[in-house]
């Protein structure tokens, strides 16, 4: 639904479009990860997508415990996710961990088995939508910036969406066969997973088609030799002990 206009409240503009990344973002990107396979393995993990993405943005990157905010600039926050693909580019869905709600801590809930599952279900959704509110209050705009990637780090693609609260009328709750909480939409689109043990939430979300796309060269291995003249290293680096 097209949020209505306001005469009270007038929204500032956020600095782009949704997926309408700035003109120079895929160059940015790539040089990120080139540099990232020149001095570390290809595993790549949240907190480092976080910073290169507030790097390539101008934004600023300030890890929150939340975890929806952790890139800022202007009036528009950014929470980050990673996941792998075999084929980045054409990705159709992804698994986003988002976190982990505990009706034990938050609602007191002693035996989430016991639990009618759909009760179960809104109290997963409302401590996940509560976090968002919360965010939301501070800021105008709140997205999500997905990096899918490959196993070697040589195809990505990256998507954003408005990070949102769910109603929790919508959906329907059941137990998988892994003992997991399923929500699906009435039509029964899965949507989300909840695992008791440990309590993660992870939310399925569709990759749009203004997804960015792009693929890189794999760098040779940095010498040696090379590298410790950079660090300027000698022997008095070293201390027997």
């Amino acid at each position: 639904m097209a949020e209505p206009r306001l005469r009270t409240v007038e929204k500032r503009e956020p600095p782009y479009r949704f997926n309408h990344f700035p003109s120079d973002f895929p160059f940015k990107l790539g040089r990120e990860l080139v540099y990232h396979l020149a001095t570390s393995t290809p595993a790549l993990e949240g907190t480092q997508w976080e910073a290169i993405f507030a790097k390539t943005i101008g934004a600023q990157w300030q890890p929150s415990n939340v975890g929806l905010d952790d890139i800022v600039l202007a009036n528009c926050a950014w929470g980050a996710k990673t996941v792998k693909a075999s084929s980045p580019p054409t990705a159709q869905k992804v698994r986003l961990i988002s976190g982990r709600n505990a009706p034990v801590y938050s609602f007191g809930t002693n035996n989430v088995k016991s639990l009618d599952k759909q009760e179960l279900g809104k109290q997963i959704l409302s401590i996940y939508n509560n976090r968002v509110w919360a965010v939301r209050a501070k800021y105008e705009h709140l997205r999500t910036i997905v990096l899918i990637k490959s196993e070697d780090l040589l195809e990505v693609a990256v998507f954003e969406f408005e990070t949102v609260a769910y109603n929790e009328k919508e959906y329907t709750w059941s137990w998988n066969k892994n003992e997991n909480l399923q929500g699906c939409t009435k039509d029964g689109t899965h949507c989300f997973t909840w695992q008791p043990h440990g309590a993660q939430f992870t939310i399925i979300e569709k990759v749009p088609k203004e997804r960015l796309a792009i693929r890189i060269k794999q760098p040779g291995p940095l010498p040696e030799n090379f590298v410790l003249k950079q660090v300027g290293f000698d022997k008095s680096w070293v201390q027997v002990i």
